[in-house]
């Protein structure tokens, strides 16, 4: 097998490049579930989104014409003698025993403009070296955008050199992960760091470095072993050769792994597209996977809890009280005038409850009783039923987010229910026609009564002054004409209030079915603005999200 076929099998493979305005589309999705989701679900749960989203817009505000690679290992696995023979300068101190590299090197290989993205990494000024220069000529061309750092070794005793290689790993473009052939197995090296790059295969290279102190056949067989593992680590199709600093096999492969990345600069994008697949898998338990009605209650459930609050506001009681008060009031108007004024002198119902004065912007508080701890648990209990119904088939922490929306406003009801009830026109402000037609009837009548009265009054004065006597007309059988007036008019107006009192009857309850529809509608209104529209809020920010996440995945 030549050596261009040998290395096409080691260096990765771009099957699929990534688009850099998709990639900046899929960032401005996870962007707009942050915002939607911002609320309702526990900041912790969004900590790694909100990463991506910082991480890869400070990535692509920088150069992209430099490829960021990364040199990483443990301790005595040769990294920094491979970051000194790529450089083919002595910029890294090497050591066997003990963490040598204790802060992040770095070498930039021609194009100008690394300074910021250099100063994003953290690399120390000190710590930056320039590789390419005129005595090279085009030797170096091909690595022209190269940012090669140095890391920290992982397994370091030094706490902070742990915790700069953790803040680098995510920033950088690409990892070449260093192992030597006595530690390639390490369980730290595989279960703390190369599993995690499961979603970050297109920008990992694996090398069994310190191959020349091997013999082939060992290496072959170790590399094979290496093989094994990063397939168990979930990491198949990503490349792993063997290399060293000096000798056979060289760095023939590595470079040329290198080269390729930098001539392609899709590093950068594959590896930020990799992070918003992780934070994506990581957002994906936060929605469910179905469609569902955008911001839908159900409305036999929002009936039911319209239905508790106006048991809670007195509704019935309400409505109770203006069939009685259409009856008090119409008997006011329709009765016998001269009983009338002893009825208005009582109160009636609606006025004890301080609702006589009709609809108003600003009602005083009503004279209602306060509702009883049962009606507080029908309340309570149609609410939770508003959720439940509402957050049916979410996954969590939605459902608690809805529960606490229906909870968020509860304080307010009480105050809500009593201004819907007081502002409520329950339509006895106004006299009906039929009214004054049978009153001015009644009146009549009473006319009618009073005359025949002062007549035979007149009669029984004249009597007892010994006067004589005018009977005046006789009608029918004899009977005087101011009897048949005192008792037509009083059989008139009792006939008519009987005549009357059914319709009063009807009329009386018509009012309570209008009345029960209005505060129906009213404290409709209080439900919806205090209880179902928070709910019905978090379903469309969790809508927002559903779909942001979908665009991002």
């Amino acid at each position: 097998m030549s050596l261009v076929e040998r290395i096409k099998q080691v260096v990765p493979r771009q099957t699929r490049p990534v688009d850099a305005d998709q990639l900046v589309t899929r960032v401005e999705a996870i962007r707009r579930f942050v915002a939607a989701a911002d609320g309702h679900v526990p900041e912790e749960q969004l900590v790694t989104a909100r990463t991506v989203i910082d991480r890869a817009g400070e990535r692509l505000a920088l150069s992209g014409a430099h490829t960021v690679v990364a040199l990483a290992g443990a301790t005595g696995s040769g990294k920094s003698s491979l970051f000194n023979a790529i450089s083919g300068f002595q910029l890294s101190r090497v050591g066997v025993r003990r963490p040598t590299t204790g802060v992040a090197h770095a070498c930039v290989w021609g194009q100008a403009g690394a300074a910021p993205l250099l100063d994003w990494l953290g690399v120390p000024p000190n710590r930056r070296f320039t590789r390419e220069s005129a005595l090279d000529g085009d030797d170096e061309a091909a690595l022209r955008g190269l940012v090669l750092l140095d890391l920290p070794d992982f397994d370091s005793i030094e706490s902070g050199h742990r915790l700069e290689v953790d803040r680098l790993l995510r920033l950088v473009d690409l990892v070449v992960w260093v192992l030597d052939p006595q530690k390639y197995a390490d369980r730290v090296v595989h279960r703390q760091y190369l599993e995690r790059f499961q979603r970050h295969r297109d920008v990992t290279v694996v090398v069994l470095n310190q191959a020349d102190r091997l013999v082939r056949a060992d290496a072959e067989r170790i590399v094979a072993d290496l093989r094994r593992l990063l397939d168990a680590d979930g990491l198949t199709g990503v490349p792993a050769f063997t290399t060293s600093a000096k000798g056979r096999p060289g760095l023939a492969t590595l470079r040329t792994a290198l080269e390729r990345a930098v001539a392609t600069r899709q590093s950068a994008l594959l590896r930020l597209n990799g992070d918003v697949t992780d934070a994506v898998a990581a957002l994906q338990p936060l929605v469910a996977s179905g469609s569902r009605p955008s911001a839908d209650v159900p409305r036999a459930t929002v009936d039911r809890l319209a239905e508790a609050l106006g048991n809670a506001a007195g509704a019935p009681i309400v409505a109770e009280a203006t069939e009685r008060t259409y009856r008090h009031r119409a008997a006011g108007t329709l009765g016998w005038p001269v009983l009338r004024w002893a009825r208005r002198m009582r109160p009636d119902p609606l006025r004890r409850l301080h609702l006589d004065a009709g609809p108003v912007e600003r009602p005083d508080a009503t004279s209602l009783p306060e509702s009883t701890a049962a009606q507080r648990a029908a309340v309570s209990l149609a609410s939770r039923e508003v959720a439940a119904a509402a957050s049916e088939g979410l996954p969590e922490p939605w459902p608690a987010a809805i529960a606490a929306a229906s909870r968020s406003r509860v304080d307010d009801v009480p105050d809500a229910l009593d201004v819907a009830v007081a502002s409520a026109d329950l339509g006895l402000d106004r006299k009906p026609v039929w009214w004054r037609l049978v009153g001015a009837l009644q009146w009549l009548g009473a006319a009618t009564a009073l005359a025949g009265l002062v007549w035979l009054g007149v009669r029984a004065v004249f009597a007892l002054l010994g006067l004589p006597n005018v009977d005046g007309p006789k009608v029918g059988a004899g009977i005087p004409l101011a009897t048949v007036l005192l008792g037509g008019g009083l059989l008139f107006g009792l006939l008519l209030a009987i005549v009357v009192r059914p319709l009063v009857g009807i009329a009386a309850r018509r009012a309570r079915v209008r009345t029960e529809r209005r505060l129906r509608e009213s404290i409709a209104v209080v439900a919806g603005t205090h209880i179902v529209a928070p709910v019905q809020e978090v379903l469309r920010s969790y809508d927002d999200a559903r779909e942001a996440l979908a665009a991002a995945a």
